[in-house]
Formats: C-alpha cells, structure tokens, sequence
C-alpha cells in the first residue's frame, strides 16, 4: 500500500512535490497501511518537460554511469561536479548495432544522491522507492564509463540491438558477467540510498526480460536489503506465473490503467476499469503473502499538475465506479498503490481511502477469486482470516441490475448471515440471501458476512 508520483506528476515532480505528498501520507495515511511512498519515471532528467521529445533529453549521471537524481529538482541529493559531460561520439560497433533510433544523450557527470531523501522518508515512518526502466543509460555506453565494483565497462554489459520500444534512454543489458555487475552496482547505490521497492519497467511484457529479471532479482539478494521488486508493464503472461513469482514481489497484470470505465481508443493501451476484471479473476490464484499480482495504480481523485497522461483533471471515474475499483483491486488482493496528488484529496477520496473495511478484505484474505459471471453481473468471494467472508456483487452493464439470488449461488454455505456493508457502515438484517438488491450500471456493493 502507498502513494506513486507517476498519475499526478508524470516525470516532473519535484523534492518539494514530494515532499508535500509524503508529509500527508504520513500524518493522514498511514495509520491506515499506506506507506510505501515512490518517485516514479523521470527523476534523473534535466528537463522533464521535453519528456515528447527524446532527441532533447538531457539527464544526470554518475561516473560510473549510473543515474541521479537532479539536484535543481532535489536539492537535497547534493550539488553537481562542475563538470559537464558533451554529447559523445558512439563508437562505430555501437552504432552500428542499434536497431533503435540512437539519440545522442546530453548527460551532466555529478555526485548527487538519494540518500538524504530516503532517510527523510524514513524519519516519516514510511518506506522509499524508485522507478527505473531496464537496462543501462545509451550515455554511458557512448562513453564506454566503468562499471562500479568491476574491471567491466558499460560496452562490456550494453545490448545495442535490445531498446525498450517507447524509452529511448537505455540499452538493454547482456546476461553476462558484466551485466550482472551493472545491475550489481545499480542495486549497491540504491541500498545505499534506503531504497524500500524498486519499480523496473519494460520489463514484465512485451517483452518479458527474464534474464534481467534474474540478474535483478540476484542483485537485490546481494544487498542483504529487503527490497520490493515490481515488476511493469503488463500482461505479464500467466504461463510465467510461476516463474515471476519466485522472483518478484509485484508484477503487472495489465498494461498502463488510467480513469476511463471503457477504452476510448478500443485498443490495448490504455487500460480501462471495465477491461481489468478478466485478468484480474485469471491471477487470482496467485495471490499470497510475498507475491501479489499487480491490477496497476489507482486513478482516483485529482490528477494532476502534470498528469501522467492527459491534462491535469480530477479523475473521470464517477464516484460509483472509484468504489468499484477499489471493491475489485481488495477482491483481487492486489498492492494498492494510490495516484492521486494528496495535498487535494477532496472528502470522498479521502473517505474511499481510509475505509478500514476495504483495507481488512485487501490485506487479510485467505483466499479470494471470481464466482459468477452472468451477463452484467459479476460476483466475487473471498476469505478473511477471521472466519467473515466477503462478497462483492458488480453491475458492468449498462442497464440497472436487479438481484434475487441465494447465497449459495456465489459459493457459500447454506446459512443465515449477519452482514456489514462495507461502504455505507450499515448493517443489513439477518438473511438467507440477496433479495431484492438494485445496482446501478457500473456500481457494485462489498459487504461482510458472518454466520
């Protein structure tokens, strides 16, 4: 559970930015499990706001090719080396081996670090974490600069005819000595750093770099720090479930969600609420303690100064479907991890947040998993380790819902129930089954049942 800077800042957010939404989350949040606090894509870039166009980017390095962050952006981290790197010459075998536009990358050589802003988190009672794409930075391999703790140069590690598709910062890295010893020493500086999750992308589909995936996996072990690996984008394709659990922490189910009930653009990306109950009633099954399928960040509430996609907004989900997000992302036992920006949480969101109902079914269940699927109605039960169960009944038509129906029609024993809608805080009276119930298109209800 925790806050991600991406939804409402995109690659811009600043120390100050964070700053703000951190001191919320600490003082209003975390009494109720939210604290994980993340700086999401971006942190190393000069100029966040040419973020449309690569061929301009210009980012922080050290001198062992490694990013840092900005100091103009986070004061704390340090002051730059007064030396600037100019745009170098890529030597011809790696020129010639790209197979992605090879921008030359403009990249300033500092000292900066994370570390005063990780033990300020820290102070917060919160856990710190970053967001990094795959590889090594082209900057650094044009360079050909040394590998911290090797005899090994970037050249040495860089894939110049692996590029991440839509991020044109890095190569891709070899499974080789040297491209452990890269990810080595990426891991070593974020240890140092008091990095609590490392959110990696381009990397859990489309493709799917297992070989990375291990070489990280091996890199955080190394550390001795019990980093939170999450994995990104999705759909990470179920046949790896096994696979991806054993080394991550967090893998994306889905590609990129964003507040939309249906996808306007009828295509893959980007995800929509309506479009994320199939993959989430397929994962699941896999679902336990240490390996959580992934229904992606939380959309809700405002957007914004600088949403990661489109303009800044207060999210376009209506109240009743931000209720069913976060009824399906608790059914589904998935990381809960919010993009509002904090500092203008308005009363609903705030109230949606900190129901500790919803929180319970999230963090506590047994079990949980799809029951019924019948035209507009989907049904969900899950198990809570004190002996309740939860039931969440959803309307994803687009007509009104009328449900009479026993409760062993979802699963569950024949019995009389005590019930708690978890929403509204109201108790229902003793019953044997739904009787009666009116949901509206794309409204659901969560309740606790008791025998």
């Amino acid at each position: 559970m925790g806050w991600n800077s991406y939804d409402a800042y995109g690659f811009t957010i600043s120390e100050q930015q964070f700053r703000a939404n951190v001191k919320i989350e600490a003082e209003s949040l975390k009494p109720f499990g939210w604290n994980y606090a993340v700086i999401d894509e971006g942190w190393f870039l000069q100029n966040p706001e040419d973020r449309p166009k690569p061929a301009l980017w210009r980012y922080e390095i050290d001198a062992n090719g490694r990013y840092i962050p900005v100091p103009a952006r986070y004061p704390s981290s340090g002051t730059e080396s007064p030396a600037v790197a100019t745009p170098a010459t890529a030597s011809p075998s790696v020129a010639a081996a790209g197979s992605a536009p090879s921008y030359i990358q403009i990249a300033t050589i500092g000292d900066s670090s994370f570390k005063p802003l990780g033990d300020w988190v820290h102070s917060q009672g919160l856990k710190f974490g970053i967001h990094i794409v795959r590889g090594i930075p082209r900057a650094s391999v044009e360079r050909n600069l040394p590998i911290a703790g090797s005899s090994l140069h970037a050249q040495d590690a860089a894939d110049t005819s692996d590029a991440c598709s839509w991020d044109h910062t890095n190569w891709g890295v070899k499974d080789n000595a040297a491209g452990q010893a890269w990810y080595d020493s990426l891991l070593t500086q974020f240890a140092g750093w008091g990095v609590d999750l490392l959110k990696v992308d381009c990397i859990a589909a489309n493709p799917y770099k297992i070989d990375e995936i291990r070489m990280i996996r091996k890199a955080i072990d190394k550390t001795g720090r019990p980093i939170v690996l999450s994995l990104s984008p999705g759909p990470t394709d179920l046949d790896n479930a096994a696979e991806v659990s054993g080394l991550a922490q967090m893998w994306r189910i889905s590609n990129d969600i964003w507040d939309y009930w249906a996808n306007p653009n009828k295509g893959v990306y980007p995800r929509s609420l309506s479009s994320q109950f199939a993959p989430a009633a397929a994962w699941a099954q896999y679902a336990k303690p240490g390996n959580w399928p992934d229904a992606d960040m939380l959309p809700i509430g405002q957007l914004g100064p600088v949403a990661g996609d489109g303009k800044a907004r207060a999210s376009r989900l209506t109240p009743d479907e931000q209720q069913t997000m976060m009824t399906l992302w608790a059914m589904a036992r998935s990381p809960l991890i919010l993009g509002a920006n904090l500092t203008q949480l308005d009363e609903p969101t705030r109230k949606l947040i900190t129901n500790e109902d919803f929180i319970r079914i999230d963090q506590t269940s047994t079990r949980s998993g799809q029951v019924m699927h019948n035209g507009g109605m989907i049904a969900w039960t899950s198990d809570l380790a004190n002996g309740e169960t939860a039931l969440a009944l959803f309307d994803v038509g687009e007509s009104q819902l009328v449900i009479d129906s026993s409760f062993e029609a979802f699963g569950l024993d024949d019995a009389v129930y005590h019930i708690k809608d978890v929403w509204t805080g109201k108790t229902i009276p003793k019953t044997k089954a739904v009787q009666g119930l009116t949901l509206e298109p794309h409204s659901c209800i969560l309740w606790l049942l008791k025998k």
